[in-house]
């Protein structure tokens, strides 16, 4: 099912008068300017609330504001967001939304996961992929560059209000390598959990890295206790080479380091995510190595359904295989979680979205 909407996306001024986008600010800079333009401490939390709902693009919107702030502000300074495109509906209730940037048009991919009455949104950091693991479709492409922290929390909002439900959680698992837009995806994350009527919980916000060491590093030393995932696939250097060739320059004896100075440092359980492939990563070796690296160790792993791409000849673990890798892990110890699918039908699971239009039906 695809919902096209032709109108969507052409961003407002602009790109006519290159004012500043309000959005693109920082919680202090928004401060700041509204501290200039003479208004009380009271309408930031204001202000940011509208700033969170992206089909807000005027400030004639922001009705509790006084006319003359609204006036100011669009004096001064222009309002963007992701303009929804297209969506597609899976069987099982997921969401796939074809989401447009203002500024330049690019389009990026997102996906919403009701369950339950509850409402989890995947988020793209990037318009499309740099590392080019084997597995994913999304690095097919290329990269075509990283997203703003804005166009990043932005895709919650049209999730949001597509659903009509409130956001209880956030991974940040769609397009895109988010430590590789290291800066854009903590200011998001930021942005997600600012107070407010819509904040989503640190805990409650995910980041998947493939594994670039000096951003785990560096993300073990923020303040805020958002959750890590890794993207691990082996723990057998040559094939995760194979799989992952971007980040073999950070060796998972590395790797494995980083992750326990991590665990000690926040007391969080880091998350590794596996994709059981047929013949390549479920054979008794790998899955001795896979057990090596994780007993003993704060950490949870999630075996995750490899979605086949068309031409592509790594195929998925059979399901009895996937068990068995999972009774091997909670033999030793390691907590473990066999992940199910959601929206094959619609190309929205894992490793499967990419920009690809058609006319809008991507």
């Amino acid at each position: 099912m695809a919902n096209a909407n032709p109108s969507a996306g052409h961003g407002g001024a602009r790109g006519a008068n290159k004012l500043p986008d309000l959005r693109e600010l920082s919680h202090a800079e928004l401060a700041g300017v509204l501290g200039e333009l003479g208004a009380p401490a009271f309408r930031v939390k204001q202000v940011e609330e509208w700033l969170a709902r992206p089909e807000v693009q005027g400030f004639d919107a922001m009705t509790n504001l006084p006319k003359d702030l609204r006036e100011k502000l669009a004096e001064r300074y222009t309002l963007s967001s992701m303009a929804l495109a297209a969506t597609r509906v899976s069987k099982d209730g997921s969401r796939k939304y074809l989401v447009r940037c203002a500024s330049d048009g690019t389009y990026v991919e997102c996906v919403g996961l009701p369950s339950a009455g509850r409402l989890s949104v995947c988020v793209s950091t990037q318009a499309g992929c740099a590392m080019g693991c084997s597995f994913c479709a999304t690095g097919r492409a290329g990269l075509t560059r990283s997203l703003s922290a804005r166009e990043i929390a932005d895709q919650v909002g049209v999730v949001r209000a597509d659903f009509g439900l409130r956001v209880s959680s956030v991974v940040f698992m769609g397009q895109g390598e988010p430590f590789a837009n290291y800066d854009a995806t903590l200011a998001a994350l930021r942005i997600l959990n600012a107070p407010g009527p819509e904040t989503i919980g640190a805990r409650h916000l995910t980041v998947s890295t493939c594994g670039i060491i000096p951003r785990i590093r560096q993300f073990s030393k923020e303040p805020e206790q958002f959750t890590l995932a890794i993207s691990l696939h082996s723990a057998v250097q040559a094939t995760r080479n194979a799989l992952m060739p971007a980040v073999r320059k950070y060796p998972l004896t590395r790797l494995h380091e980083v992750l326990g100075e991590y665990a000690e440092r926040t007391h969080r359980r880091p998350t590794y995510e596996f994709a059981p492939i047929e013949g390549v990563n479920d054979t008794n070796p790998e899955v001795d190595a896979l057990v090596d690296f994780c007993a003993g160790t704060l950490c949870h792993v999630n075996l995750i359904h490899l979605n086949e791409l068309e031409g592509s000849p790594l195929k998925p673990s059979a399901a009895s295989r996937v068990r068995g890798i999972q009774a091997r892990l909670e033999r030793a110890g390691v907590e473990t979680t066999i992940r199910e699918p959601r929206g094959q039908d619609i190309e929205a699971a894992c490793g499967q979205l990419r920009q690809r239009l058609e006319g809008l039906g991507f």
